[in-house]
C-alpha cells in the first residue's frame, strides 16, 4: 500500500478510475489518456488489490480514537462512519463479496472497453466493484495516514 501511494496520488487515482469506468460504458468514444498511462494504472491497481487482500486477511482490528463530530462528511467520502473508524472493514467486505480474480476481471474489462469503441458493453455489474475499489483506496489512505508513513 505504501508503495502504491508513493507512486500514485489518491485523488488522481480515483479520478482516473472514474474516467476509465465512464469511458468503458460510452459507445462512441474512448479515454483521452495515453494507453500506456491506462495500462500502468491497471498494473498498479492489480498490485493494490493484492495488497488489499492481504490487509483483509489480517485478524487484528485497527481502531482509532477519532471522534466523529471532528470528521466532516467530505472527509468520509464513500466510507461510512464505522468504516472510517475501522478501515479494515472495507477490505473485509470487499473480499467477502469479490475474489482477487473477479477484481482483476473487472479492472481488465473496464480498461479494455475504455481504450476503444465497441458495439458491446461490459456484461457484468460495474457499480459494486467500482465502489469497493474507491472505498479501498480511501481506506488504505486512511490506514497509512494513521500509521504516519504517508
Amino acid at each position: 500500500m505504501e508503495n502504491y501511494f508513493k507512486l500514485n496520488d489518491l485523488t488522481a487515482s480515483k479520478e482516473l478510475l472514474n474516467d476509465i469506468i465512464s469511458y468503458a460504458v460510452k459507445r462512441n468514444s474512448w479515454i483521452k489518456e495515453h494507453p500506456s498511462v491506462i495500462l500502468h494504472f491497471q498494473q498498479a491497481m492489480r498490485s493494490f488489490i493484492r495488497a488489499g487482500y492481504l490487509i483483509a486477511l489480517q485478524e487484528k482490528k485497527r481502531t482509532a480514537t477519532i471522534q466523529l463530530e471532528d470528521v466532516s462528511p467530505s472527509v468520509l467520502g464513500l466510507l461510512s462512519e464505522k468504516e472510517y473508524q475501522n478501515p479494515l472493514l472495507v477490505f473485509k467486505k470487499a473480499f467477502k463479496e469479490y475474489s482477487i480474480k473477479e477484481f482483476d476481471y473487472f479492472i481488465s474489462g473496464m480498461v479494455y472497453f475504455s481504450l476503444g469503441i465497441y458495439d458491446n458493453l461490459p456484461e457484468r455489474n460495474m457499480i459494486s466493484p467500482y465502489i469497493h475499489l474507491t472505498k479501498m483506496l480511501d481506506a488504505a489512505h486512511i490506514i497509512l495516514e494513521r500509521k504516519g508513513k504517508k
